[in-house]
């Protein structure tokens, strides 16, 4: 771990992308409190803060992960402009929340069949991909099964799964991690769809 720990973002981020876990720890307990701090300072709310601070590193696995990351820069400046675009999604969620106006569009908003509920088609297939999904999450082993059920079944933040399950938030958050991973391998190995399209 001291080795990685001199190591270059860009060399982390390699080798993090390469299957090295671990170089990603480092990456995090360089940046985070940075992080949180940059976050905090325009939502001015802890939760909300814990909240965008999390999904962050959440996207950049990802990114990471599907070796879709490409070095244009310095890192911490890519991680800031994720964290910046939630910021801004988030204040304009909050705007246009419940908002909606005919009179704006030439076109007929509210009888748009892309925006109705969905059809019958639609909900038995979407139906289908939350019963494959509650079956991935089941094959996971217990740490990860449970941080993903308390964050997306019980809508916990990851300080509030830190407290009930007795660890950090970084391994809270390195255990979503890895059941993301394994739930990517899961449905690639099930050959699984998991969209509508």
């Amino acid at each position: 771990m001291d080795t990685l720990k001199s190591l270059s973002d860009e060399e982390l981020v390699r080798r993090y992308a390469n299957g090295e876990n671990k170089a990603f720890d480092v990456i995090l307990e360089r940046y985070q409190s940075r992080l949180y701090s940059y976050i905090f300072y325009f939502v001015k709310n802890e939760e909300l803060t814990e909240d965008i601070f999390q999904e962050t590193f959440v996207k950049a696995i990802t990114t990471i992960k599907q070796q879709r990351y490409t070095e244009n820069g310095k890192f911490i400046s890519w991680l800031t402009r994720i964290a910046h675009n939630m910021i801004i999604d988030n204040f304009r969620q909050e705007r246009y929340e419940n908002t909606v106006s005919n009179d704006v569009d030439d076109r007929d908003l509210l009888n748009n069949s892309r925006l109705a509920d969905g059809n019958v088609e639609d909900r038995m297939v979407l139906s289908q991909i939350h019963a494959d999904v509650c079956r991935m999450v089941e094959l996971l082993p217990e740490n990860q099964r449970e941080v993903v059920q308390m964050r997306f079944y019980k809508g916990l933040s990851f300080k509030e799964i830190s407290k009930q399950t007795g660890v950090s938030i970084n391994t809270a958050l390195g255990r979503m991690r890895y059941a993301i991973l394994n739930l990517r391998r899961i449905a690639q190995e099930k050959k699984l769809i998991l969209t509508l399209d």
